[in-house]
């Protein structure tokens, strides 16, 4: 029998998992924007002394969880579950970063959705009971990423105006049956939203549609639980406009606050559109997010993961790009 299921597709969670650690580690032009100073370690060298992008990143993952689990408090064998991933080609970057804690392991692909992702299976694992202790955690690099999904870097292809900029970093979360918060409440899954468009380089209209689509079903879900905050993954100013064009329409307006157009600074970084890539919204929400929800200034958010379930292939044949939102309400009390 479902108990926890609210509307279409939102989840109540009873136990509320709470967040008791996070952590977040960055590149040098994450460093310089407005996010750098909350970051828990800023790397000066983009292979963070691993000898390639790919390896860079297993071995930022590698030190974003041991820098959450250590400030959770907890031992590395208490963890009961590490739900991870990345944008790379069989998750590499996480597979070689998370492989020495030896913990059950979930590898997931949500692209950019990936933190949203993992913290609403973490969160899930932890109200069924199945887990004290659980880890969500996600990277992206901007030299891999590029790479593998547009161009050489060495080529110096000119960027367009709706691209964004792929995120060095990664974010981890360790979640806890108990603790003093904040809180997961509730959970709204995405569907797939395909809304044709084939343009690599504008990903914020490509994930818009599907932030649209999770928000208003949580809103219809939950009768509009409030929330102080509508926090998308990394749409940017393309496509955080494109969400808010939509409600507008609906006559429901809604001011949204995207991670890709906090973690750098829009008029002096050069980042065009935004942030972008799985570790845009994992190091605003562990840098920025939870901190300003453990001092009150927020007292719940819905924090939407974007992501872009494309491939190098699929755009080589000429697919278009759909995209997944997944939404996750955070609060400060259980209620």
């Amino acid at each position: 029998m479902i108990k926890k299921r609210m509307g279409a597709q939102t989840v109540r969670l009873d136990s509320t998992p709470c967040m008791i650690g996070a952590a977040c580690v960055a590149g040098r032009k994450e460093g310089e924007g407005p996010l750098g100073p909350q970051c828990d370690f800023i790397y000066e060298d983009t292979s963070m002394g691993g000898g390639s992008w790919e390896k860079a990143e297993s071995l930022m993952q590698k030190d974003a969880l041991q820098r959450a689990v250590n400030k959770a408090g907890v031992n590395v064998n208490e963890i009961g579950f590490v739900f991870a991933g990345d944008l790379l080609n069989q998750c590499i970057g996480t597979t070689f970063g998370v492989m020495d804690f030896a913990r059950p392991f979930y590898g997931l692909y949500g692209a950019c959705s990936t933190m949203a992702e993992s913290l609403s299976l973490a969160a899930l694992m932890i109200d069924g009971g199945f887990a004290d202790n659980v880890a969500a955690l996600t990277s992206s690099h901007f030299c891999s990423a590029e790479r593998q999904y547009r161009l050489p870097l060495e080529y110096g292809g000119q960027r367009t105006p709706t691209s964004q900029w792929t995120v060095t970093g990664a974010g981890a979360a360790i979640l806890a049956a108990d603790g003093p918060g904040p809180y997961i409440t509730h959970i709204t899954p995405g569907v797939i939203v395909d809304a044709g468009v084939k343009d690599a380089n504008n990903m914020g209209a490509a994930m818009a549609p599907a932030a649209y689509e999770t928000i208003k079903t949580y809103r219809a879900d939950t009768g509009n639980l409030p929330v102080d905050a509508y926090v998308t993954g990394d749409l940017g100013t393309v496509g955080r406009k494109i969400v808010e064009e939509l409600f507008a329409a609906d006559g429901a307006p809604v001011k949204i606050v995207d991670c890709g157009e906090m973690i750098f600074d829009m008029h002096s970084q050069d980042v065009y559109a935004g942030g972008s890539g799985c570790a845009c919204s994992a190091v605003a929400l562990c840098a920025k997010l939870i901190p300003l929800l453990e001092k009150g200034v927020y007292n719940s958010i819905l924090f939407c993961g974007t992501g872009a379930l494309l491939s190098p292939v699929s755009s080589a044949q000429g697919q278009s790009i759909p995209s997944v939102c997944h939404a996750v309400r955070i609060s400060n009390t259980r209620g």
